[in-house]
């Protein structure tokens, strides 16, 4: 299934491939297993391919650099940049400031061209709105960049509805990337109605909540990785969001399908410029989310989500505080 990426933008598949867990957010790499997961992705044409400069330091563009050696024309890359990072004990990181300064991204971009050894990037997106650059600016930049040819389309990430109009009136803005589920729907109330008057794709991360809504996860002692610093993980919290869980994970029996399915189906059904970019490294894992395209929900299927998971309803923010003061800017 393949979806038009904004009012003026190309055809993608409606669920692509996150590729962050490929680099260690959530577990350990495994390379080869990971080039086989983009393979088998390009291979039942699901071409939306979502990385980013910071994952791991570039690791991760290397990474999917070697998987599409020979197919560039079956991937559409899409990637991010401009989250700043600094070291930390035992091998960890801490969060440092958002740069989309022109200057950065120029220089960002060569980077990420010689990583992904290709020589364009189809869909460039600032990681986040920077508090300290006009976004006029910003989207100047990414316009010049796609009048040189080296990236094809313009995105933002986590942008408010104010921002979209300031960054439309400057250059076309093809996606929104942001996070959006059952889990995460602030949303709904401005930001995607503005992007839908504007032609704005949205491009909907974690929209699996991290793994939560597979049902998979059954207590905080299952978490090995950064899951464990956010709100929503972490004590009366998650047996409330469990509970949740629950109840879409017997409402996916019902209906034939998994809990993630169910989830991810949801998602398409919000409307034909939606699409969901679910992360995995396992082959398995891959197929099982592409098959959520087949799910059909009735309007009672829907009514019936809704009344498990209406709007606010999950216990705690999905960030840190901190993180969340760097979102809706």
């Amino acid at each position: 299934m393949n979806r038009k990426l904004g009012t003026n933008g190309p055809l993608v598949s409606a669920i692509g491939l996150g590729c962050m867990s490929m680099s260690g957010a959530y577990g350990v790499p495994d390379e080869q297993q990971s080039i086989a997961t983009i393979h088998r992705a390009l291979e039942l044409g699901h071409n939306f391919i979502d990385t980013a400069d910071y994952y791991r330091t570039g690791h991760n563009e290397e990474l999917i650099g070697k998987a599409i050696k020979g197919q560039r024309d079956k991937a559409f890359l899409s990637v991010k940049t401009g989250q700043m990072f600094g070291p930390a004990a035992n091998n960890g990181f801490t969060f440092g400031p958002v740069n989309a300064h022109p200057d950065y991204l120029r220089n960002a971009i060569l980077y990420s061209l010689q990583r992904l050894k290709t020589d364009y990037i189809d869909l460039y997106t600032p990681g986040r709105v920077d508090p300290n650059v006009p976004i006029e600016e910003t989207v100047g930049a990414l316009a010049d960049m796609v009048e040189k040819g080296v990236i094809r389309y313009i995105g933002l990430s986590e942008a408010s509805a104010a921002s979209l109009r300031k960054a439309a009136a400057v250059a076309p803005i093809t996606a929104l990337q942001i996070e959006y589920s059952l889990w995460s729907r602030d949303i709904e109330a401005e930001v995607l109605p503005t992007a839908r008057e504007l032609g704005i794709g949205i491009v909907a991360y974690s929209p699996l909540s991290r793994g939560f809504l597979t049902g998979e996860v059954k207590s905080p002692e299952d978490l090995k990785d950064n899951r464990v610093n956010m709100p929503r993980f972490q004590g009366e919290n998650f047996y409330k969001n469990l509970e949740l869980v629950e109840k879409v994970k017997a409402l996916a029996e019902q209906k034939g399908c998994t809990a993630a399915q169910l989830a991810l189906a949801w998602i398409l059904a919000q409307g034909e410029q939606i699409i969901a970019i679910p992360g995995t490294k396992q082959v398995r894992k891959l197929e099982e989310n592409i098959a959520a395209e087949k799910v059909q929900l009735t309007a009672q299927d829907l009514q019936s989500i809704e009344a498990i998971m209406p709007a606010g309803i999950v216990a705690g923010t999905r960030y840190p505080e901190f993180l969340m003061n760097a979102l809706n800017r």
